[in-house]
Order: structure tokens, then sequence, then C-alpha cells
């Protein structure tokens, strides 16, 4: 082999870690955005002394630091592609791979990388702290490990595997336990060592393996499930039940490991150092590690505008969520139109444009069952001004999954509204030992001490006109919409905002008897305004479908009532029809408006 065709696998190594990290700062940005939300890190020593209580404690105090620089994406990427170059090295240094067959190298690396970017919903479930950078730091703690024992004497090999095993596993966890094994597996490649040599070697890492776990959870990590001890500082994809396909890519990244430990006969080397195999290899690596990253990277439509618009949520940026909206491909789930209408409701459009969108409610794209509840529910509440229900979700996530940045910001902001200072001041002194949310601590400190400067703060000022006069909290069964929904119904305000809420909740509930006296209240408080459009039109089909209500007299936009008429007449000449079917026939002239909803979008699912 030429020396020029020796660094192409060095080319194919910057090659791939430049076109990852180019297609996460360009197709991951919000998701990356929302794994720094998740997440928190804290500059103190208690949260270090709380991550060390468990094994593998520093992959999870340092992955949350690493993390938490998500806030600005590329320098999160860069740090990842940084430590990925990282393990690449070390793993060429530990199982000694040739320069021509650095490739090898980077299968890791992409294991790693569909263990990051398979998970999907799991990022509002996962309980491992840090979870995008651990698995690669334990990787690269494992490879520099065997790296280490590779490189001492033979009479220290039995003593460094006693000591590996006693250091790594609080420290790295389960990746330290596979470390200690492919030590054990090692030592038969090492001539040098005589056989009985090599045999202890390998017995003395195997019982290691099994042993230290137990003894560490008996002496120190009792707050350990004796369950989990194996399986440290690794992701448990378990809710109800276990997921098993999300960890197929830690199963192929243990054998990968054990594979590299085999002994590679004279004959093989031989066969492949022929150019044409070579070459061969080369291609099936990088087309083999391609599909396998493809088809383990979570691409989901749904998924990824709920994250665009929380994402402009955060920034208050209504009209960022209502061009999100706009031309959906396909049916989207609940979150998005409940966004797309906090958006317009906020901008004062929703009476006039809230069916102009796609609707729909369609299942989330995934194995697991996530609940509307920890995707946005939270957030609708707090929105809404059911701070009691926002407060609730945050502080029972927090309890459940742990404590991110976001959790703590939420729980700031009812505390202030709800007059709770001291609380408040807690939540401001946790933030402020972060990182990248300290300025936004700093500046909800001012509020501690002058409270009516929230009147100034827009989004407060909002809030405290539909906040709640009464501490209100019952069960919502996970259920965020229709709850809120109900408890708007019930809601006698004279303040135009709150009271028009109250209508729109009347007109999702679709009752006759509770949309016109809120209808009339509406009119009433906007004396001398053009009634919205979507008011109108209720108003229009109510008082045809019952005549209990005289609507001669009220001045109807001619489009509301030529769009009534027109509706109808279509529905005679598809009658015998089911809904399913005159959906596809009627959208296009009609899906904008309250006459499509109404008829045609029934016994939706809220999930």
């Amino acid at each position: 082999m030429t020396e020029k065709l020796r660094f192409i696998p060095l080319i194919l190594v910057v090659a791939a870690l430049g076109v990852v990290a180019w297609s996460l700062l360009n197709y991951e940005e919000n998701l990356l955005w929302k794994l720094q939300e998740n997440n928190l890190f804290l500059d103190t020593s208690l949260f270090f002394k709380q991550q060390m209580v468990v094994p593998g404690g520093l992959l999870t105090w340092l992955g949350t630091y690493f993390t938490q620089f998500f806030y600005h994406a590329w320098q999160g990427v860069l740090m990842l592609c940084a430590w990925w170059a990282l393990l690449i090295w070390l793993t060429s240094k530990a199982f000694r791979v040739p320069m021509k067959w650095l490739t090898l190298a980077l299968v890791p690396v992409a294991l790693l990388l569909a263990t990051n970017m398979e998970l999907g919903y799991w990022i509002y479930y996962m309980k491992l702290r840090g979870y995008y950078f651990v698995g690669t730091m334990g990787m690269s703690a494992l490879m520099a490990a065997v790296w280490g024992f590779r490189c001492i004497p033979s009479k220290l090999k039995v003593a460094y595997i006693v000591v590996s095993a006693l250091v790594l596993y609080p420290l790295v966890g389960a990746y330290g336990l596979l470390a200690v094994v492919l030590m054990g597996l090692l030592s038969w490649q090492h001539q040098e060592m005589k056989l009985w040599h090599r045999g202890v070697a390998c017995v003395v890492a195997l019982l290691l393996a099994v042993v230290v776990p137990k003894g560490y959870y008996w002496q120190l990590y009792y707050q350990t499930s004796l369950d989990d001890i194996y399986r440290a500082a690794l992701p448990i994809f378990e809710l109800d039940v276990p997921y098993h396909e999300f960890y197929l890519p830690f199963y192929l990244l243990g054998m990968f490991c054990l594979l590299l430990c085999l002994p590679v006969p004279a004959a093989i080397k031989k066969f492949f150092d022929n150019i044409v195999v070579w070459a061969l290899c080369q291609v099936l690596l990088v087309a083999g590690m391609t599909y396998g990253v493809k088809h383990f990277w979570y691409r989901d439509f749904n998924f990824e505008k709920e994250l665009e618009m929380r994402h402009a949520l955060e920034q208050e940026d209504w009209e960022g969520i209502v061009r999100a909206a706009v031309d959906l491909p396909e049916e989207p789930t609940r979150g998005i139109v409940m966004m797309k209408n906090l958006a317009l409701f906020r901008m004062g459009r929703q009476g006039d444009e809230m069916y102009h969108y796609r609707t729909g409610a369609k299942a989330y794209n995934t194995s697991i069952k996530p609940n509307m509840t920890q995707i946005v529910g939270y957030i609708i509440y707090y929105e809404y001004g059911q701070l009691n229900y926002c407060y609730r979700w945050c502080l029972e996530d927090g309890v459940e999954f742990g404590w991110r940045a976001e959790h703590l910001k939420y729980m700031t902001r009812c505390a202030l509204l709800n007059g709770e200072y001291e609380v408040a001041a807690k939540y401001i002194g946790l933030l402020k030992h972060t990182t990248f949310h300290k300025a936004w601590a700093e500046e909800q400190e001012q509020y501690l001490k002058h409270p009516e400067k929230m009147d100034e703060n827009k989004n407060y000022a909002v809030i405290k006109r539909l906040k709640m006069t009464e501490d209100h909290l019952g069960s919502d069964n996970g259920l965020p919409e229709m709850y809120l929904m109900n408890v708007l119904l019930d809601i006698n305000s004279t303040d135009p905002m709150v009271q028009e809420l109250t209508l729109l909740s009347a007109l999702w509930k679709k009752d006759i008897g509770v949309f016109w006296p809120r209808f009339f209240n509406y009119a009433t408080l906007h004396q001398g305004e053009h009634m919205p459009k979507h008011y109108q039109e209720a108003a229009y089909l109510y008082g045809h479908l019952e005549n209990q209500v005289d609507i001669s007299h009220m001045p109807f936009d001619e489009d509301v009532k030529q769009n009534y008429e027109e509706f109808m007449q279509q529905a005679q000449r598809c009658g015998g029809m089911t809904e399913e079917q005159m959906q596809p026939i009627f959208y296009p002239k009609f899906g904008h408006t309250f006459y499509y909803e109404y008829f045609l979008i029934r016994n939706q699912k809220i999930h």
C-alpha cells in the first residue's frame, strides 16, 4: 500500500466528524437547545457531591457541565466533536489500530451518535444526567484504561486490573466494568506472560467485574437499586415497561469492543492488506456506519415542529410560533395546535385565524407513550395563568426525572406571580450558579424587592390578568387542554382578555347553551368593534341549528353567511358519506371555518 493511501482513513474520519457537526447544527438546533433546557449544572461543591453518591457520578457531573454549552449550539457541538476525536485517538492506541485501519476507530463514535439521536421523546423522560456526553466520556475513560493496561509491564498487569476495577467503577460505572473485562480478555494476547499468569489475569478481571459493584453497593452506594448496579451510568429505558430496542446501539458497542480483543491470525492480516480488499472494506465500513446512524436517527416532523415552536415560545416570539404552524404537511399533534392557539390569542388574532391552520391530534410517533404534560402542558398552564398547575408539574417532574433549568425558571416565575418571594429567591439563587441562566436569574432578582416592576414586563403583566384569583389545584388526569378548557368555561370576568378565553373555550366545547352567554358578554365588552370571524360563524351556525336565539338583526359579514350556505349545500350533495370521506372534499374551501370544525372534527382524541 502506498504512503498516500494510508492517510485516506484519517481523511474519512475528519470528514465524518465535519458532516456530523454540520448535520447537528443545521437539523437539530432546536433539539440541542431543548437538551440544555432539560439540563442543570451548578458550580457548587454540593452539586458535585450529589452526583458522586452513585457509581458513575463523575460522568454525570461532567456530562451536565458540557451539555449546558448547547445553549449556544455551535459550542456544544464543537465540544462533542472534540471528545469524539479524542475517543478515536484513544481507541487506536488501546487496540493498536494502524493508520490504514483508522476507520475502525470511527465505529464507536457512530454507535454513540446513534445512542444520542435515537432518543426522540425520551428527552422528556431521560433520568441519566448529561446523557449526550456521558457515553462518549465513559468510552474515552474505558479506552484510556485499556491503553494503560497495554503499556504497563506484564508483572504489574494483575495489580493494574485490581486497581482499575476499584477506581473506575465509582467514577465511570459500567464503562469501568467493561474496561476490566476487556483487560482480562487482552491478557491472552500477551505472549510474554506465562499461560498461568494470563489465566489468573482473566479470572481476576471477570471476578472483579461481578464482585466490585456488589461490594460498593453494600459499603457505599446503597442509594442505587441493586438491580441497577451493573448498568450504572447507562441510560435506563423504562417507563411502565422496558423498551429494549433502545439498548441495541449499546449492545453493538459492547460487541465491537469484545471483537477488537480477538487475536487476528497472520493469514487474515495478509488478506486484508490487499489493496483491493482494503479499499472495499473502507467503503463497506463507511456505508455501514452511515446506514446505521441514519437508521437510528429519530426524525419526525411533529417532534421537530414541537421543538421549534417551544423554542420560539421561550423567546416570546409569537409570530415565530404561528409561522411554524403554516402549511403543515401532516396532521399535527395536539401540542402544536395548543401552542399555535396560544400565540394567536396573545396577538389578539385567535378569533379570526384559529381555524386557518391545520388542526388535529395525531398520536406521537414513538413506541413510548408520552404525556402532553411533560412536553408542553406545564408551560401552557403557565401561559394561561394556571400557576399552581405549572408549579405542581415542574415539581413532580423534577423529583421524578431530575431537576432542570427549565423547571427552576418556571417555578421562579410562578413564585414571583404568587407573591412567594422567599421561594422565588431560593430558585433564583440556584440559577445564579449556572453559566447561561445566571443573567436571567439576576434579571428576576429585581422583582424580589420591587414586585411592582413586574407590571412593566409584558409577559408578567398578561399572566397577572389571567391568573386565578383563588388557589386552584385538582387532578387533570394528564390532559391539560381538556382540564384547562373546562376551568375557563366556569370563569365570569369583566376583563376583555379573560372573557375572550371563556368564549374560546365554549367554541372548543361545541356546547350551544354555554356559547350564547359568552358570546353576548364578548359583544358587550367590545361594543363598536368588529366581531371576529369565527365567533360570527359559531353564532350564525348555532342560530340556524336551534332557532332559540334571534340572529336576524345581527350584522354578520357576507362571507360568513355565504360560506354557511355553500357548506350546507355541499353537505346535502355528500349525504351518506362518513366524516372521514367528507373531510378531504370540504377542507380546501371550508377548512378555515368553524363550520368545518363543528361538523367534521369530532371525537378527537386528546393525547
